[in-house]
C-alpha cells in the first residue's frame, strides 16, 4: 500500500487496485499514472471556451483531456470521461512532444488540460507545460482547485493561465454534491492570487436551489474582492441537468444576469456571463472610463481596444490581464 500525495484525499493505494480518482494506482510499490500519454481527444478552440477573458483574447488553445476526477460531482457535465475507470476511452496516444507539435500546426498560442481534472494527472501535464515553455507555447489548466499543498507550486509554478472552478461558497454543497471539502479550493485560490505568477479567473455554475441564493452569492462576492482582489475576473455559468441532477430546471439567464449585479455591487470589476447570449454580460469594460474595451459575442471578439501596454486605449487605464495588440 501506498499514499499518493496529489491532492487533498490522501488516498492509499493498495497494490493493483486505483484511488478515488481512477486513474493512479500502485504498481510494485510505486504510484503510477494509468493515463499517461493517451487522451480523450484534442481540439482547437478559442481561449474565451476556457472561459479566459483576459488572457490573451481571440487566441487559439489546443484542448485535450483524459478520464477520471478527484471529484464525484453530481451535475457533472463531462460525467461520461470524469466518472470513467474505462481505459479505452483513451483513444488518442499523444506523447508531450506530438502536443506540441499540433499546438504549432494549428497556430494554438496555448495548450490547455481541460475536460477532466488536469491535477489527477500531473506527471503528464507537467511533461508537456516543460516542453510548451521552452518552445514558447503558453499553458493553461482548466482545474477544481482540489490539489494538495506539497503540489501545488510544483503544478501551478508551469501553468501560465488557470480557471478554477468554484462549486459554491457553501462547505455543505461540496460535500453533498461534489463528494469532496471547499477549504483546499479556496486555499489554491488564495495561493494563486498572492504567491504565483499565473493568471487567474473563477468560474461558478449556478444550479437552481442549490448555490444560486442571494444571500451565498454575496459571500462569494465579498470574499473574492477580499482574498483575490477586486480585478480577478468571474464567470457566472448556466447549469443544464445532467448526470445525476437531471430532475432540476436549467438556470434562467434572469439567474445569471443577477448574479453579476451581486458580484459588481460587492465591487468586483470584471463579471462575466458564460453559456448564455448576453453580449453585455461577455463584454470587457474599462474600470475607470467604462467604454468597452473587448466585445464579444459567446466565443467571438468583435472589438478590442487594448493597446500594447495592456491599457485601455480611450483613457490609458491598465486592464488587468495578459494581452497583446
Amino acid at each position: 500500500m501506498v499514499l499518493c500525495n496529489f491532492c487533498p484525499r490522501s488516498c492509499s493505494i493498495e497494490e493493483g487496485k486505483v484511488g478515488f480518482c481512477g486513474i493512479r494506482t500502485c504498481q510494485n510499490g510505486s504510484i503510477v499514472l494509468l493515463s499517461y500519454g493517451q487522451t480523450t481527444g484534442l481540439a482547437v478552440d478559442p481561449i474565451e471556451k476556457k472561459p479566459l477573458n483576459h488572457f490573451y483574447p481571440g487566441s487559439r488553445v489546443l484542448s485535450f483531456g483524459s478520464i477520471g476526477c478527484n471529484f464525484n460531482c453530481r451535475f457533472c457535465q463531462n460525467w461520461t470521461t470524469a466518472r470513467s475507470r474505462d481505459l479505452s476511452q483513451l483513444q488518442i496516444a499523444a506523447t508531450p512532444e506530438q502536443i506540441v507539435e499540433q499546438a504549432k500546426r494549428f497556430q494554438c498560442q496555448s495548450v490547455a488540460f481541460t475536460y477532466n481534472e488536469p491535477i489527477i494527472w500531473s506527471e503528464y501535464a507537467l511533461d508537456v507545460a516543460r516542453l510548451c515553455r521552452r518552445e514558447g507555447i503558453k499553458t493553461v489548466a482548466a482545474s477544481n482547485g482540489f490539489i494538495s499543498e506539497e503540489k501545488r507550486d510544483e503544478f501551478f509554478d508551469l501553468m501560465d493561465a488557470a480557471n478554477i472552478d468554484l462549486k459554491s461558497f457553501s462547505d455543505d454543497f461540496y460535500r453533498t454534491y461534489c463528494h469532496s471539502w471547499l477549504e483546499p479550493v479556496l486555499e489554491t485560490l488564495r495561493y494563486l492570487a498572492r504567491r504565483s505568477r499565473t493568471w487567474l479567473e473563477v468560474t461558478t455554475l449556478l444550479i437552481p436551489t442549490l448555490n444560486d441564493s442571494e444571500s451565498e452569492l454575496e459571500l462569494l462576492s465579498r470574499w473574492l474582492v477580499r482574498n483575490l482582489g477586486a480585478e480577478t475576473p468571474i464567470h457566472f455559468s448556466a447549469f443544464h441537468p445532467a448526470y445525476q441532477l437531471t430532475t432540476l430546471s436549467s438556470t434562467p439567464v434572469q439567474t445569471l444576469f443577477r448574479a453579476r449585479e451581486i458580484a459588481i455591487s460587492a465591487g468586483l470589476r470584471f463579471v462575466y456571463t458564460g453559456n448564455i447570449d448576453d453580449p453585455a454580460g461577455q463584454t470587457t469594460y474599462c474600470p475607470q472610463c467604462r467604454q468597452t474595451v473587448i466585445s464579444r459575442q459567446r466565443y467571438r471578439v468583435d472589438e478590442y481596444n487594448i493597446d500594447n501596454e495592456s491599457c485601455c486605449r480611450f483613457c490609458g487605464q491598465t486592464i488587468a490581464g495578459q494581452f497583446e495588440e
